[in-house]
Order: C-alpha cells, then sequence, then structure tokens
C-alpha cells in the first residue's frame, strides 16, 4: 500500500499503524503500489526448512504452497499415550522418545512381544505400548491398543515408519498372533508417521483382534488377556 506522497508499506503492517502513514503521517488509504508488488513477487526465497537440508529457493507465493509439503519440514511425535505437541526430525525425536516418555528401544527386524492385562473386560480406547525398533538404518513404530470398534471391542497392532511415505513404501511387515494350532496374521505397508495415530487407527490398517479371538488366543479360563504378538519387518526388493 502507498500514501498520496509516495511512501509504501505492506498490508501487515498497515494495520499496526492505525492507518497512518508513518513517514508523512498522512492517511495511508487503500492505494496499492502494484510496480512494488511485482517486485516483491519476483523475489526468490530459500525454504524456512533449509536448516533440516531443503536446499530448494521459490517465489513468495509458490514457497508457502511448497513449505506445506516440504519433505524436511518436521514431524510430530508419533507418541499417542498422551497428546504431545513436539516437532522434530527424526534423530531428534527418537531421543525424545525415549528421553521423555521412556519408549523401549530395540535393534532387528524380527521380534515377540507379550501383551497382559488382568481384566480384558474393562476395555477402553487406550494406547498400551509404543515400542521403537532400529533396523535397516530406520526406525519402526510398534503400535498396540485397545478401543471399541462399534460396540465391540477389539484389540489392534500396527506399525508406522519414521520418515516420509517413499521411504515406508520400500518396507513391509508381518503381525501375527496365535495359539491352540491356530493363528492370525496381518502384511502390510508401514504407514509414515505423517499419517496421525488416529489416522492410521481409525483407517483399520493393521492386525486386528476382536477380544473373543484374543480370549481365546490367551487360553486358560479366559479372565486375563495374554497376547504374544510376533512380527517382523523386510526391505522389499527393488
Amino acid at each position: 500500500m502507498q500514501c498520496p506522497n509516495g511512501h509504501t508499506i505492506c498490508v501487515v503492517c498497515k494495520s499496526k499503524v492505525q492507518n497512518s502513514c508513518p513517514i508523512c503521517r498522512q492517511e495511508l488509504g487503500n492505494i496499492r503500489c502494484l510496480a512494488l508488488e511485482k517486485v516483491a513477487e519476483s523475489i526468490e526465497l530459500p525454504c524456512k526448512y533449509h536448516y533440516l537440508g531443503c536446499q530448494d529457493i521459490f517465489p513468495y507465493h509458490s514457497r508457502i504452497r511448497h513449505e506445506e509439503n516440504c519433505k524436511y519440514r518436521g514431524y510430530n511425535c508419533p507418541y499417542a499415550g498422551t497428546e504431545c505437541f513436539v516437532t522434530g526430525d527424526i534423530p531428534f525425536l527418537v531421543a525424545h522418545l525415549k528421553a521423555d516418555h521412556n519408549v523401549d528401544m530395540h535393534d532387528g527386524s524380527t521380534f515377540n512381544h507379550r501383551y497382559v492385562k488382568p481384566n480384558p473386560h474393562e476395555i477402553e480406547n487406550a494406547t498400551w505400548m509404543l515400542t521403537i525398533f532400529n533396523c535397516y538404518g530406520y526406525q519402526f513404530c510398534l503400535h498396540f491398543e485397545a478401543f471399541h470398534l462399534g460396540m465391540a471391542p477389539v484389540y489392534m497392532a500396527f506399525l508406522r515408519f519414521m520418515g516420509d511415505e517413499n521411504d515406508a513404501s520400500k518396507f513391509s511387515y508381518s503381525l501375527e498372533v496365535g495359539a491352540n494350532g491356530r493363528k492370525l496374521k496381518w502384511q502390510g505397508v508401514p504407514r509414515s508417521i505423517r499419517d496421525s495415530h488416529k489416522t492410521v487407527r481409525d483407517s483399520l490398517d493393521g492386525l486386528i483382534i476382536t477380544r473373543n479371538i484374543a480370549l481365546f488366543f490367551s487360553g486358560g479360563d479366559r479372565r486375563e488377556l495374554k497376547l504374544k504378538v510376533a512380527g517382523r519387518i523386510w526391505r522389499e526388493q527393488t
């Protein structure tokens, strides 16, 4: 914007000076300086995530669109037990999960985890466990939780990849649970932590175990949940 004497000010700052030119005190009005707008549009700026590795440079408006989906933008903390607003790159989040959420870290691409709950009939929407696995130079988040699917109580296990969608698509994983000569198995592609925990859970993209089947696999008098979930992560051949 410009005042009658030709002094210019951006529209954001115009609202801060009560519509009075800070140089000559004339009323600013609504006169646009089109020439300066053209100059501003031609200026190229680096992505605000350049400190995380992005080397791209854009005109102002293109830069804003790029930053919304820049692959170098920070990731949200994948911990789902409590609401956490921490963001950062992957090494920072791994350290954060270990220090602030006491998440278990394991090396290797195969695992066996046992989940025990004394009274499985008291099922509520709850995240029970998050475990991080380091393999192939990346980190994977194993989630296991209980919630209601409609009126039915279920347990769900699924894997998320600590990185972007392109790298996540290079891997597959399997989860299985069983006992008494029966087995229930899931195979899929880990979802990037760009997808929120709730998005993945609500899409049912993982191993779903109804309570009756879970108690059958637990054995005994069906009064205690004792599930053993085995899994494997592998890199797909390209």
